[in-house]
């Protein structure tokens, strides 16, 4: 599999509404949008910088994966997301070279994009995540 860059940076928060505030206060980022992801239990923004971006998840109840992993890390860096041209054929790609699958298919992300994500023990402890090229 070739990944076409990172498409983003996702940051686990507790309260969405202040993470933003305090990314465009101190890093001028400007807010792309904003969106829930019902299959992962979640609310997310994403934020541009310059030519990058960072998304901010925060959890809508308490038995999402993303309050369980605030619960025992707290807030910080959640996952790195790299773009690709067909997340399926990543991930049979990276299922081919041995990588563990959180999704063995893709699933409906932010704005509607193709995502999924690998495990952790995969990629030397970072959550990876393969998103379709917007």
């Amino acid at each position: 599999m070739q990944a076409r860059g990172i498409h983003h940076v996702g940051i686990a928060v507790a309260d969405l509404d202040e993470a933003v505030e305090t990314y465009r206060r101190l890093f001028g980022a400007e807010l792309e949008g904003r969106g829930t992801i019902p299959g992962q239990r979640v609310e997310a923004a994403s934020l541009v910088l310059g030519e990058s971006r960072v998304e901010l998840v925060a959890p809508l109840d308490g038995d999402s994966t993303v309050a369980r992993f605030l619960a025992r890390r707290g807030p910080g860096m959640h996952h790195v997301a790299y773009r690709v041209d067909d997340v399926q054929v990543a991930l049979d790609s990276l299922a081919g070279e041995g990588a563990r699958l959180i999704d063995n298919e893709p699933h409906e992300g932010l704005f509607g994009l193709q995502v999924a994500f690998l495990h952790p023990d995969s990629v030397h402890g970072v959550l990876a995540e393969v998103v379709s090229s917007d």
